[in-house]
This record gives structure tokens, C-alpha cells and sequence, in this order.
């Protein structure tokens, strides 16, 4: 064994050995609030709540409340959270009594650097206050153009698959196939992203063929779900060893001489991150140097319709920390920190909800088609006062909605909605306490004696897991067909009803009174961008294309019957023995819409 080798297993060792000290020095603080038992004597619950847990998250909220006992690893206990007014004194009211777990934060900055999701305090106030109007609804609307070419894109794509494969006059329309669109709605969330926040010209879209950098985008997502288990041990080892000492055992965790599975799976992430690093870095640099210019205060950039822009995010953010005073400008390092976080946190999540509303729109082919309906009236009337005809047309003639006229649309507003609340990109998030605290109660629960109780008292560093599904599915607050989809739910509003606000009971989330994008100072901040670009998408899409479940039986005659995996994101996959229940895939059977 060489001395490299030596080393690596040390630092290991001891990592392992100080993860295990601190999670028993914390036994002691136990939780005098009801939960199940252990599933496992080491695992406890963890395994059974987060390995394909969906189903078994919402069970264990139903059976013991809004705050549960769970066990985490290695006889740790954690406080399970989705009660209203708890979730409000967590995320808003007492939000410095709960941070970030140090794991968390470790490990999103060692892959993102110093941006929103690494950073505590006054930095991440800093930082916030300089985000908040990148994300406005102006800048919003000067965006979606860039958005909708990349939209219409991915429709005559789709259209041309099926062109191509059907016969010439009428009988096209009634031809259909079966397409795996989840590529494709990865391409075109890589192209928004890309242009979108950084001005970067992808052409995933147009080519297929990825570059390195964007083919790293794509994998972070996964990359990182896949080294989940590193996580837990990167606080040890950044408290215990110096920047130096840090890269170093990187270096030697990266090599050969560990050849399992997940130790590639780690030395993949470190690519991955270095190719996003060195290219992010080169992308700040460019426009930097572009804003320095007297000529032009930033490249114009010409877009794929042929217009020229300098709308995008990180054009936007340069300009207003350029300038902002001394004590509010970001460093290099947090601005290229909010790039990759921008980028990650816009990728995965929104291909997946895009991925979700066509499924569902797929599985309820009546709402697809009223859906349809509503969009199409829309483009009809819209390009009737059209007198100038100054809207923008795509390469069909059919007319891009502006902003205000997308963005209020009550069905299409619907569907999103009820997707989003049902199917959150990100089921559950952690916080520890800073210190003492006794949580609130908007209902009741009992105690580990059988005692109702409406408060519970942590000690400092207890762990919480924040349930945002069990949040979104709580009967409590949004009725008894809270884990029905029901876009109907958020047409109610007219005749008095409001979605989410059940005897003044209501969640305090920033986004229709949902958990979706949590609540508070570290609320999604991109979220008004997730939306447009869903909403642009789907709107792109329908009045071209009807989308089905498949029913074309496999080489081997088995149905394909698709499955959403819980696996850090919901991902979908086919169900054996039609698929291997492991591969990402939405296979959709499609066809023109006909006349």
C-alpha cells in the first residue's frame, strides 16, 4: 500500500470516526414529540424516506402530524416539519434560529462556490439584495423572447419527428409515435438556462451534440445525487484541515486505487465541476471585460431570432453591481458563485416540471384538450388586435403571446399551479437550530407519552427536515383531495374559494401559498422565471401537439407504464420488465393536433 493510499484511508477514517462522535453527542437531546420506529438499526427511517420515498413521506405526516420523530443515521433523531405555523416561525419569523445544515453548505460551495445556497448572514443578505431585481418582473418580460424562439424551437423539432414519419396530406394527422421527450425538454431548459441567464449561445436544441461544458450541466444534477453519501463527511474534513490539505485529499480520493462504483462516481463530479468552473469563470471574464468597454457596456449578442440582446441575467446583475457602493459590490468569486447557482437550480428542476404537467396533461386528455382550447383563443385573439401586426410571429405564423396575456391565462395559470404544488421539484430540505427554541403549532400533536401537545422544544443543533410534499399534500389546509390534481382547484377563486387557505389556515410560502418555493429570506428566488418558462413551453407546444400516455406494447409485447423515482428530484422511468426502472425517460405518444 503506498503512502497516497495510506492517507486517503486515514482521512476517511477519521472523517467517518468524527461523524459518528457528533451524531451521538446529540442522543442526549431527545425529542419528546411522537414518530415511528426505526426501520433499520443504523439507517432508521432515513433509507425508507428517501430512497423512493414519496408515498412513505406523505404516510408518515398523515399518521403523526404536521411534527414527527424520525431517525436518521446512526440513532439520530430529527424533527419531520410540515405544519403551517411551524414552517412560518422556521423559514420567516425566527429564520436565524435555523440555518442551513453545515453539510449542505460545505458541499454547495465546494460545487457552486460563494453563491445564495452557500452562504449565511449578512453574505447572503449581501448577495439577495443584489439578485432580488435581477428577477423582476420587467426583466422577466424583456426575457421571455429569448425564451419563446427556444420554445417554438423544441415544437418544430418535435413536429419535424413526426413529419418525418408520416405520410404527405391528411393522413399525417391521424399518424403518431412513440418519443422519449425528456431529452428534449433537457435541451431546452440547457438553451433558456443558457441564454437566458448567461447569455451563452448553447444550441443543445439545434445541434444535439453538447459541447463539454453544457454535456457538464447536464450531468451535475444527477452526478450530485449519486454522491449523496460524501455529504455528511465534507463539514469534517473543512473544519479539520486547511485549503491545502483539503485539495490534496481530494487528489487522493480521486485516483484509481479506490476503482467502486461510487468512488467514480465521485472523481465524475469532480470533472464535472471543474469543466462548469473553468467555463463559468471564462464567461465572467468576457463580459466583464465587455462592460469595461466605453463603446458598448456589454456584447451584443445576437440571439437565434435574429434580434440582438444584452437582457440576460448576468448582463443584468454585472450593471448593478458595477454600480452599486463599495460595501454592497459582490466579489469575482460571489458572482461566479451565483452563476453556477442559477444555472443548477434552473436546469434540473424546471425539465422536470415540464416533464410532470405534459404526464398529467398526457393522463387527463380532457384537460389537455381545454388547455388547448384556451391557448389557441388566446393566439386568435390576440393577433385579431394585431392591426399593425407589430406581434411576433413564429416560423408558422402563430403569434407569441406577450407576457401579461401568457402569464394570465386562468387555465394554463391552473395547471402549472396544481403540477408545481402537487409535484415539487424538491420534496424535502434540512435546517439546524443555532440555538434552544419551542416551535409553534397550528395543530396539535402528541407527545412521545401520548400527550397533545402544540409546541415542541429543540435543543441547539437539532436537525429538521422540512417537508414540503407533506406541506403541499396537507388535508388539513388544502381539503381531503389534497393528493388529487385538480386544476380546477385554482379556477374557484371567482366564487370565493382561494386554493390554500382553508379557515384562515394558510401556508406562508412566496408562490401561491405553497412550499414549492419555500417561504422567507432563502425562498427560491428564480421562481418567477420557472414559471414563464413552463408556462411558454406548454404554450408552444398544445396547440401543435397532442400528447398520450404509450400503449404500443415493447419488442416483447409489455406496455410501458411510466413510474416517478424520488431520488433526490422525481424522475421519471418505465416500470419493469418494459424498462429497467433506473434509466430517466418520459416516452409520450404524440401526434399532429388535428384540425
Amino acid at each position: 500500500m503506498t503512502f497516497a493510499q495510506l492517507i486517503g484511508y486515514g482521512v476517511l477514517i477519521l472523517a467517518a470516526w468524527k461523524f459518528v462522535q457528533r451524531r451521538a453527542s446529540r442522543k442526549a437531546n431527545d425529542l419528546d414529540v411522537a414518530g415511528p420506529e426505526k426501520d433499520h438499526w443504523w439507517k432508521g427511517n432515513m433509507e425508507s424516506m428517501f430512497v423512493d420515498g414519496f408515498q412513505r413521506c406523505l404516510d408518515i405526516a398523515a399518521d403523526y402530524g404536521g411534527a414527527v420523530r424520525i431517525h436518521a443515521l446512526f440513532g439520530e433523531k430529527w424533527l419531520y416539519v410540515s405544519d403551517p405555523r411551524a414552517l412560518h416561525y422556521i423559514l420567516v419569523k425566527e429564520q436565524h434560529t435555523f440555518e442551513e445544515n453545515d453539510s449542505f453548505l460545505s458541499c454547495n460551495k465546494l460545487i457552486f462556490g460563494d453563491g445564495l445556497i452557500s452562504t449565511l448572514g449578512e453574505q447572503h443578505r449581501k448577495q439577495r439584495k443584489m439578485l432580488n431585481p435581477v428577477f423582476s418582473t420587467s426583466n422577466m418580460r424583456e426575457l421571455l423572447p429569448t425564451i419563446q424562439t427556444i420554445s417554438h424551437q423544441l415544437k418544430s423539432i418535435l413536429v419535424s419527428n413526426l413529419s418525418a414519419r408520416s405520410e404527405h396530406g391528411h393522413a399525417r394527422c391521424r399518424e403518431s409515435m412513440e418519443l422519449d421527450v425528456l431529452p428534449w425538454l433537457s435541451r431546452s431548459s440547457l438553451d433558456c438556462i443558457c441564454e437566458g441567464v448567461l447569455g451563452y449561445h448553447s444550441a443543445a436544441l439545434g445541434t444535439g451534440n453538447e459541447n463539454e461544458y453544457t454535456d457538464a450541466l447536464r450531468m451535475l444534477g444527477p452526478s450530485i445525487t449519486k454522491t449523496m453519501i460524501f455529504r455528511p463527511f465534507v463539514p469534517v474534513v473543512t473544519r479539520n484541515s486547511s485549503l491545502y490539505w483539503r485539495k490534496k485529499i481530494v487528489d487522493w480520493l480521486t485516483i484509481g486505487w479506490l476503482p467502486t462504483q461510487t468512488m467514480r462516481n465521485f472523481r465524475e463530479l469532480r470533472r464535472i465541476v471543474e469543466i462548469m468552473d473553468s467555463a463559468s469563470r471564462a464567461i465572467l471574464q468576457e463580459k466583464k471585460a465587455a462592460l469595461e468597454l466605453p463603446s458598448s457596456p456589454l456584447p451584443q449578442i445576437h440571439d437565434t431570432s435574429g434580434g440582438t440582446r444584452e437582457k440576460d441575467m448576468m448582463s443584468i446583475m454585472l450593471r448593478a453591481n458595477a454600480s452599486s457602493s463599495e460595501a454592497d459590490r459582490l466579489s469575482d468569486a460571489e458572482l461566479l458563485g451565483q452563476m453556477n447557482v442559477m444555472i443548477f437550480a434552473g436546469l434540473e428542476t424546471t425539465t422536470v416540471a415540464v416533464a410532470r404537467a405534459l404526464y398529467m396533461l398526457a393522463k387527463h386528455p380532457h384537460i389537455q384538450e381545454q388547455l388547448r382550447a384556451e391557448i389557441c383563443g388566446a393566439m386568435a385573439a390576440y393577433q385579431v388586435f394585431d392591426v399593425n401586426h407589430s406581434h411576433a410571429k413564429d416560423e408558422s405564423g402563430s403569434a407569441r403571446l406577450s407576457y401579461d396575456v401568457l402569464m394570465n391565462l386562468p387555465l394554463l395559470n391552473a395547471v402549472v399551479r396544481e403540477t408545481l404544488r402537487l409535484y415539487p421539484s424538491l420534496p424535502v430540505l434540512t435546517r439546524r437550530t443555532t440555538e434552544a427554541a419551542s416551535i409553534p403549532l397550528q395543530f396539535p400533536v402528541r407527545s412521545a407519552s401520548g400527550e397533545e401537545i402544540d409546541t415542541v422544544r429543540v435543543a441547539k443543533n437539532q436537525r429538521l427536515l422540512i417537508s414540503i410534499i407533506a406541506a403541499n399534500h396537507n388535508q388539513a389546509v388544502w381539503g381531503e383531495d389534497a393528493s388529487e390534481w385538480k386544476p380546477d382547484r385554482w379556477l374557484k377563486s371567482s366564487q370565493g374559494v382561494t386554493p390554500g387557505d382553508k379557515d384562515a389556515v394558510r401556508y406562508s410560502g412566496v408562490y401561491s401559498s405553497m412550499m414549492t418555493f419555500l417561504a422567507g429570506n432563502r425562498s427560491c428566488i428564480g421562481f418567477k422565471f420557472a414559471e414563464m418558462e413552463m408556462k411558454d413551453v406548454l404554450a408552444a407546444l398544445l396547440p401543435a401537439i397532442h400528447f398520450a400516455l404509450p400503449s404500443e406494447p415493447d419488442d416483447n409485447g409489455n406496455a410501458k407504464e411510466i413510474y416517478w423515482k424520488m431520488s433526490g428530484f422525481h424522475t421519471p422511468v418505465v416500470k419493469a420488465p418494459a424498462g429497467d426502472g433506473e434509466t430517466p425517460q418520459l416516452p409520450l405518444s404524440i401526434r399532429l393536433v388535428r384540425e
